[in-house]
Order: structure tokens, then C-alpha cells, then sequence
């Protein structure tokens, strides 16, 4: 049975699976990524795991995969296939493509930079099925995005596009790892919210998800510190839409799992800001932390349709 290998490389753990022409997962698997053994062996597992899936493909239907993409975070160069940077895994100018074609006997592999992968993902068979233009943004750690367009994703001149996260909402904000100040993922990634939260309610060991039951239970602070999260969020998200024109926001990440506890404050934060702008639909995203994987295997088949029209 025809099949493509499909990775996605997380700061802790990897999710690969072996996907039919129809986009069916035919088997799945997930390992833990490793990074504190060094950026070299996280390189050597990721090949090691795609070997593994080869080998799985060969045993159980009858041939070896005929190609694979791998989506990484960090900078990526998806055009020479270089992994350029990842503060996450420690690594810099990793040639994944070549090393995974070498290693897996020669067939064509596709890079992608995880958050536009699994942005590619939501857009053709997630949330963003049928809009033409729509805006990929997962909450987590930090905040990102995926600039959809016609069924694919804008990288931008130099593979940076989508840092909505490293817009500035608010100048004398907090302090970003970027060297600016006041960027949107201090106010309202998973992260900061977990943050502020720890903070207001004397618990170190709060986090996101615990504010949004304290706001579900009406909890004074924890309504306060939302209220700040969805504002500088919703002022971010006004920004993008002032830009891009999105006809569909798609919102995931840790916080979004938080459902309309998020989101029902969010589309009034946004529709209050708004003038001239048409408001997109702003929806939860569907394909969970399946999405980077499932991306993957989309931009393998790509790859294959490319080299046949070519």
C-alpha cells in the first residue's frame, strides 16, 4: 500500500505516522525527543524513528514509504531543507532532509517549521476547511502563526512569516526573549497566563488551565488576569486581521482548550476593537496536537505531486 512517513519533532516528544494517499493514518507512534542527551542525538533519534517507520511500512504493507516530511520547530530553511535554529533542541544548520533522504534510502523528503505545518493541517482537513484565507494561531508556550492562503502557507521572503507572537501590544510590557517588550505571547500565551496566575493566586504550581476554572467558578483575580490575557490578545488578533484579512481565525494551543471560557470573551474583545476590518469567524481549532503530524504527511504528498507535474 502506498504510504508517505510523516514526523513531527516537539520540544519533548515526537509524533510520526504512516499516512495513505487518502490521508488515512495507517499506524502512529510517539517517542520522547531526548533533548537533554544533546542536539546530536535528538538528530539521531529523529533518524532512527524514521528508519523504524520504514521498516514498519516494508514489514506490514508490502513497501517502503516513497516519501517523508518532517515539520521541526525553530527557523527552518523548508527550501533547502537546513534546520536552521532551535533554541528548544540546541540545535543550528542541521541538514535534516539530507541526512533523512540518506537514511532512508534515497526518497524525496519535505521540511517544514511545525506551527505552518500544523497550520497547513487545520486549513485543508481541520477547522479552516473551505476558507480561502484564514490564520492558524496555537496558545502555548509561546504564540505563533500560519498565514493560510489558498491552501497553502505563506513562509514570507525569509521564512519568517506568522510571529504574531513578537507583535508589541503593550511598550512598557514584559521583557521577551526576542528583546523587545510587551510582545503578545508575554500577555497571553499559555505560558504567561500560567504565570500572572501564579502570581495572583500565591500558587507556584498554578497554571492556565487552573485560571480558567477559577474563572469558570467567578474568582475575582482569576477574572482579572483572563480579562488582561483576552485583551492584549484580542488587540493582537485585530492587528492580524487589519493585515492579512482573514476570512477564518483558527485559535489552538493549551488555552484554547479552555473552550468558550476563551473564546465567547474573545470574538467581543476582537468585534469591540474592530472598524473598518470585517470580523473573520474565529473557531477552536480540530485537529489537536495531531495537526503537526498530519501536516507532515501533506507536505510529503505535495512534494510527490510536485516532482510528477515537474
Amino acid at each position: 500500500m502506498k504510504h508517505v512517513i510523516a514526523l513531527d519533532v516537539g520540544g519533548t516528544g515526537m509524533k510520526a505516522a504512516l499516512v495513505g494517499a487518502d490521508g488515512a493514518l495507517l499506524y502512529e507512534a510517539r517517542r520522547a525527543t531526548g533533548r537533554e542527551r544533546g542536539p546530536d542525538a535528538v538528530v539521531e533519534s529523529i533518524l532512527a524513528f524514521a528508519a523504524d517507520l520504514r521498516a514498519y511500512g516494508v514489514e506490514h504493507f508490502g513497501e517502503s514509504a516513497v516519501a517523508a516530511g518532517v515539520a521541526v520547530p525553530g527557523i527552518v530553511d523548508a527550501a533547502n531543507g537546513i534546520a536552521l535554529y532551535s533554541a528548544n533542541l540546541g540545535w543550528s544548520d542541521v541538514p535534516m532532509r539530507r541526512l533523512l533522504g540518506e537514511r532512508l534510502g534515497g526518497v524525496p523528503v519535505a521540511l517544514g517549521h511545525d506551527v505552518r505545518t500544523g497550520g497547513l493541517a487545520e486549513g485543508r482537513i481541520g477547522a479552516g476547511r473551505g476558507a480561502d484565507r484564514f490564520v492558524f494561531i496555537p496558545l502555548g508556550t509561546g504564540i505563533a502563526g500560519a498565514i493560510g492562503i489558498a491552501g497553502t502557507i505563506e513562509e514570507g521572503a525569509h521564512g519568517s512569516a506568522g510571529e504574531i507572537g513578537h507583535i508589541v501590544i503593550r511598550p512598557d510590557g514584559p521583557d521577551c526573549s526576542c528583546g523587545q517588550r510587551g510582545c503578545l505571547e508575554t500577555l497571553a500565551s499559555a505560558a504567561a497566563v500560567s504565570r500572572a496566575w501564579a502570581a495572583a493566586s500565591g500558587d507556584p504550581k498554578a497554571d492556565a488551565a487552573d485560571c480558567a476554572k477559577a474563572v469558570e467558578s467567578g474568582d475575582p483575580a482569576a477574572l482579572a488576569v483572563w480579562h488582561d490575557a483576552v485583551d492584549a490578545l484580542a488587540a493582537g488578533l485585530v492587528t492580524a486581521l487589519t493585515l492579512l484579512d482573514p476570512r477564518t481565525l483558527i485559535i489552538g494551543g493549551g488555552l484554547a482548550e479552555a473552550g468558550e471560557t476563551l473564546f465567547t470573551p474573545l470574538r467581543a474583545a476582537v468585534e469591540e476593537r474592530v472598524t473598518f476590518q470585517k470580523l473573520p469567524h474565529i473557531v477552536p481549532a480540530a485537529l489537536g496536537d495531531t495537526a503537526g503530524c498530519l501536516g507532515a504527511g501533506l507536505l510529503a504528498w505535495d512534494l510527490l505531486s510536485t516532482e510528477v507535474s515537474a
